[in-house]
């Protein structure tokens, strides 16, 4: 996911899209810890987007608060 696309999306798809990354980062890392995933890449690029998302979010709620 793009920054771009992020910034496009609303504070309440934000939250969501940030609740569902969380899921799925848990579930590849309890399922690497089993020895199951081949791509461990993919729990790098998770992460990043979480990181974006909380950006976008935290951006988004300073400037409703500013004005």
């Amino acid at each position: 996911m793009t920054s771009k696309e992020i910034n496009d999306l609303t504070p309440d798809e934000i939250q969501t899209k940030i609740r569902d990354a969380r899921d799925q980062l848990l579930q590849l890392r309890l399922r690497k810890q089993t020895g199951q995933v081949e791509k461990t890449h993919t729990l790098r690029a998770i992460r990043k987007d979480i990181a974006r998302l909380e950006t976008a979010n935290t951006a988004k709620k300073s400037k409703a608060a500013a004005a």
